[in-house]
Parts: C-alpha cells; structure tokens; sequence
C-alpha cells in the first residue's frame, strides 16, 4: 500500500493550531486541502493564517514565489461537510470529546467515499472508541502530530483494535512522504510519547513534593546532568500546567488507575489556583515582567581531596576515573568485594552512583547521581544523610568540583533525579514492547523526535547495561512498596536474559 496521490484531495476538520499546522504539512507536500470548521467563517480566517506563514516561508527561503502561489490555489475553505465528499483523506483536529469525534465521524462517512482514510489527531482518547462509532471502522486510523505540526518530525501512526493494516500502512506512507518521520503503535493510553515520558514529570514532581529540591535546582540537573532540553518545571509550564495534568490524569484513568501513572497532587493544586503556566504568567516559575528567575541550590566551593580510592566496578560512571586523573586528583585502583562500586575519600567516606538505596542506610555515605555525560555535564547531584559527617560531604564536593562541575545537594532520595527519571523511562519501554504497543526502533524514534529526549530509552538501556535499570528499580521498591517503582516482568527478563555478547545470564 502507497502513500496518498498529490493529486487527492485532503481534508482537516477543526482549525485550531493543530489543524492550522496539519492542512499546512499536506499543502506544501502538493496536496489540495479543504479546511472546515463548524463555526461560520473560522475556516477562511484559518487559511488566511496559513496564507500567511506560508509568506514567511518565503522571506525565509524555506519556500519559493512559485511554490508559495501555488500552495494557496490549492488551499480552500469549506462551508459545509458536504464539500469534502471527493477527499481521500480527512483528518480530524477538534474539541477532545469523544461523543464530539463520534458524531463528526458519522457524518462524515455518510459523505465520503468508501475508500477514503478517516484519522483522528486525538493524543487523549482510544482510537479504537472514536473509530467503533463507525461501520466501517477498518479505513479508521490515528495520525497524532505534535505541535507545531510543521516544524516537529514526528507523527504517532495508531491502528485502533479494527483498523485494516493495509489502511494503517497508507496513513504511514501518506506521512512519510509530507516528510515526517512516522512511528506505529497500537492504540493504548498515551500511544508510545506520552505513555512512556510520564516519569520525566512525575519523578520531578515527586523528588519536589517528598522536599527532596526545588523546581529550579531540579531543573538544572536534569538539563545539566541528564542531558535534556529542559527540566519537567520548566517545560510543563511551556505546556501549559493544565494540559500537561490532563494527559497524565488520561493515561491513569485509562489504566484502571496503574499506580505507576499516579498524578501529581502538588500538580492538581497548581491547576486549582489558576497558576497554568506562562500562558497565565505564573506556573511553576513566575513569568510576569520583571520576575527574577530562581537559581539552582548550588555548593560553595570546597578543597578537593588528596587522592580517591577506585574500589569495583563504577559501571555507567567508570569515566569519571579519568576525569579525576585528569584534574591532578590522584586514583588509587584496589579491589574489595565487600565495599562494593565506590570511590573511597581519604576521610573513609564513599562516593556511589544513585542506586534506589538510600544514605542513612550506610555509614559516611555520599550518593552521586547519573549523569548522560560525564564529561560533558556541568553539574552534579550530591545526596546525603543527616549523620554524614561533614568532611565526606566537603570531599564530595570538592572532588566533583575539580572536575568543573557545579553541585547541587538534594535530600536523601532513593535514586535521586536523574537515575531513577532514566530507569522509570527504561522499564516503561520494555512493557510496551512487550505488550506489542510499538517496536523498539519505533519508540527511541519516538521519544527522540517527540519530546526531545538526548537518547531513546532502548540506546539508555543498552549503555547503562541490561542490570542497571533492574536493580535500581528493584532496591527503590523496596524502600517504596506502593508499586510506583515495582519493576515490570518485561524488564525482569530484559535483566536476567542471556547476554547475546557473552552467552550467559548477567
């Protein structure tokens, strides 16, 4: 099955952003698009603001005169449904109701033809149930883009339980050649995106309610030392903090309620007060003028010690050895069993990778967190706990800043920021897999391409190592038994399969 002809008509029904930015990707791919909206006139105001990108396009080179012309010939508003009935194509993007979906789907296939495609550009709702208002439910498929459509690659191809595959494979088609990179899944809550990035808010948001850290200084690890664009606060107020709860409270609900998609209260209560985001002028952050944006908890500088002792293997954190070595902090490499993965201070306190464990578990103990890169990260994540003593943490902290790092001490949190944000992600993605919602290609596509993340959770799991993931998730459930944390059966047999490279279980 091909993608749709040039030639065929397309059609978007809704002209909010969405539908705005849809109706312009299929008319500078060279298709005729009708726009149609219910309210009287809102479709030619639209095409007259796609006119108008469409003149910026130009000033930018990004689209010539020629093209330009041609691209508003084709583009033309519709007065009634009716006026779609030659579409190939018609793509839905209106109010997030299903009774509002149903309906307009049964309107429409008393129009159209029957070999024309029928998608939903739903992020909330099952396709499957927009789709069972129809009779033929087989040509009815999800085609989830994100905003703004004409700029992000992405688009989630969604097979509802009786899509025809022939039906899905044109919508993919049809989508890769209007250039996006398109992903199939099968119609479950959140689809691949938004399923499997609910622990990069939620964890954020549990660290901030626990009093682990502040929205900015958990931010800033999470950019600094993990690699992404932008921390869960931060970005959530760009959403728009309303939109964001929606789509957790949608996923939870569609999943019977699943502990592991757990709302935030702290979240629901920022919602209550108004407070929505920039969109509202205060979110998380206040965006009103003039508002000071706060900083990072950030250590005072502190001596670095004399040397470290290397004891095991530090796994995902074994090049900070080098860098250590590099910043004329001698290593002395030795071996202890019953130590286990540290770097021993000259105090005898002992620096760990965030392991789900907690430091008042251990004596003069000092957790740091994951970090994407550790060369590269420009600050670091310190934990500890109240019987510390005062030099492992001095030689903590002088020790990452030697290395040019800045510190930021949180409470002492099982698996801290980032480690246990990567390994929730992680385990997530297994469990999709394994219940058939996507491929593993597919999904780090998806989570790369859609929310930005700097690796897929697949290309993170594969770099941590087939335990990593496992066992943190496993020691945090056991200090939280709620089932939050509980690794899923996916991941158990990820962890304790054969190693393909070594032949043997690890």
């Amino acid at each position: 099955m091909t993608a749709l002809d040039l030639s065929s008509p397309v059609a978007v029904v809704g002209t909010g952003t969405m539908g705005q930015g849809i109706a312009q990707v299929a008319l500078v791919a060279g298709h005729p698009v009708r726009l149609y909206d219910t309210v009287p006139g809102r479709a030619r105001q639209a095409a007259e603001a796609i006119g108008a990108r469409l003149d910026r396009l130009v000033e930018k080179d990004r689209l010539t005169g020629p093209d330009r012309d041609a691209a508003r010939a084709r583009l033309l508003p519709a007065e009634s449904l009716a006026e779609l009935a030659d579409c190939a194509l018609v793509v839905e993007a209106v109010l997030e109701r299903l009774d509002v979906k149903q309906e307009l789907f049964r309107d429409l296939e008393g129009i159209v033809s029957d070999d024309c495609l029928l998608a939903t550009n739903t992020s909330s709702l099952s396709v499957t149930a927009i789709g069972g208002a129809l009779r033929a439910p087989g040509r009815f498929v999800g085609l989830h883009f994100f905003n703004p459509a004409p700029l992000l690659p992405l688009v989630e191809v969604v097979s509802g339980f009786a899509t025809d595959v022939t039906h899905a494979t044109r919508a993919y088609e049809t989508a890769r050649a209007w250039g996006k990179t398109p992903v199939a899944c099968a119609d479950t809550p959140g689809f691949i995106v938004n399923r499997i990035a609910r622990p990069f808010y939620a964890e954020a948001f549990a660290v901030y309610e626990a009093q682990g850290a502040d929205p900015a200084t958990i931010d800033a690890v999470l950019r600094e030392s993990g690699g992404f664009r932008m921390g869960a606060f931060e970005l959530t107020d760009l959403i728009g903090q309303d939109v964001n709860e929606s789509v957790t409270q949608s996923v939870w609900q569609s999943f019977f309620h699943d502990v592991r998609f757990t709302p935030s209260l702290a979240q629901r209560r920022l919602v209550e007060s108004g407070r929505l985001g920039r969109k509202s002028g205060h979110g998380w952050y206040d965006h009103r003028d003039g508002a000071e944006r706060p900083e990072p908890d950030t250590a005072e500088r502190r001596q670095p010690p004399a040397y470290v002792v290397a004891e095991g293997d530090l796994g995902p954190a074994a090049e900070l050895l080098a860098l250590i070595r590099e910043a004329g902090v001698p290593v002395r490499d030795e071996s202890d069993e019953d130590q286990g993965a540290c770097l021993l201070l000259p105090s005898g306190g002992r620096l760990v990778l965030a392991d789900g464990q907690t430091a008042v578990e251990y004596r003069d103990l000092v957790y740091f967190d994951l970090a994407l890169d550790y060369r590269r990260a420009t600050r670091i994540a310190l934990s500890a706990s109240q019987d510390t003593s005062p030099q492992a943490i001095a030689e903590a902290t002088g020790l990452f800043q030697a290395l040019g790092k800045q510190v930021s001490f949180i409470g002492d949190m099982p698996g801290m920021i980032v480690a246990r944000t990567v390994a929730r992600i992680i385990d997530l993605a297994h469990d999709a897999v394994a219940k058939g919602v996507a491929t593993e290609e597919d999904i780090d596509t998806a989570m790369r391409l859609g929310v930005n993340y700097p690796l897929g959770p697949f290309e993170w799991s594969r770099r941590l190592g087939r335990t990593w993931a496992y066992v943190l998730l496993d020691d945090l459930h056991r200090r939280d038994p709620s089932g939050r944390y509980a690794p899923s059966l996916a991941l158990y047999r990820h962890a304790h399969a054969p190693d393909p490279r070594e032949g043997t279980a690890s």
